[in-house]
């Protein structure tokens, strides 16, 4: 059938999803071509979005004083954040590598307008939040496209949005929604970093997925799907 993917096709699509990791470091001095931004710009804006709104924004940053002003803000909230957990976790924290804000190339705020087109959208009426969804939508299409690109992509969550709002000039009505680092590494990691120094496992996909209601792991109706929630995939 038309529209269809080659198995080749399909392996690819799944070894981006499985080989995709949040980078905080290995990031190279290679530069970013214009042509390649674009695509994984045009990948990020092919997002689906409650009622078509297409509510996100893209700001591109390569300015070294705003990613510092940036960079200030993460020390402050990383060292805010550790206060909330008790040794020796804390220690384990503050020695984590959690941004690569000055070593990437290219640092993008994406942000989520709630006023474009209108105060009514389809489908946002009901789940004001499906706006901010879409959003998540676009990050995830375009951290998937830079994976295929061979650039690495970290989100750094460690901030004021406060900070963001006043240095990147946003309007009181946008919301910064993730601020990301983008740039070639020299290597990109088998498992993501949190899972290999041991700060917490993957789970088991078994343990969460339910069937028809709310933990609900046994149902004759979805025995077989059941047991192959046991295998691993290839790329997995």
């Amino acid at each position: 059938m038309e529209g269809n993917f080659t198995e080749e096709e399909k392996n690819g699509f799944y070894k981006a999803i499985y080989s995709r990791r949040d980078v905080r470091s290995h990031f190279i001095s290679k530069p970013i071509e214009d042509k390649v931004l674009s695509r994984i710009l045009h990948a990020a804006h092919h997002a689906p979005s409650v009622g078509f709104s297409q509510p996100w924004n893209f700001i591109l940053i390569k300015n070294k004083e705003t990613k510092q002003k940036i960079k200030e803000s993460f020390e402050k909230e990383k060292e805010r954040s550790s206060k909330l957990v008790e040794e020796p976790k804390k220690s384990k924290y503050l020695s984590f590598k959690l941004e690569g804000i000055l070593e990437s190339p290219i640092n993008l705020c994406v942000t989520y307008d709630p006023t474009k087109f209108g105060p009514f959208v389809i489908g946002r009426s009901s789940i004001p939040e499906a706006g901010l969804y879409s959003v998540c939508c676009a990050i995830q299409n375009l951290w998937l496209s830079a994976r295929t690109e061979g650039l690495g992509l970290g989100w750094v969550s460690i901030l004021s949005n406060d900070i963001l709002k006043e240095v990147l000039s946003l309007p009181d009505h946008v919301v910064p929604v993730a601020y990301l680092c983008l740039g070639y590494v020299d290597d990109f990691a088998e498992k993501p970093d949190l899972e290999t120094v041991g700060w917490l496992p993957r789970l088991d996909l078994k343990d969460v997925v339910f069937f028809e209601k709310w933990d609900t792991k046994e149902n004759s109706s979805w025995k077989s799907i059941r047991q192959l929630l046991n295998e691993n995939l290839d790329y997995a």
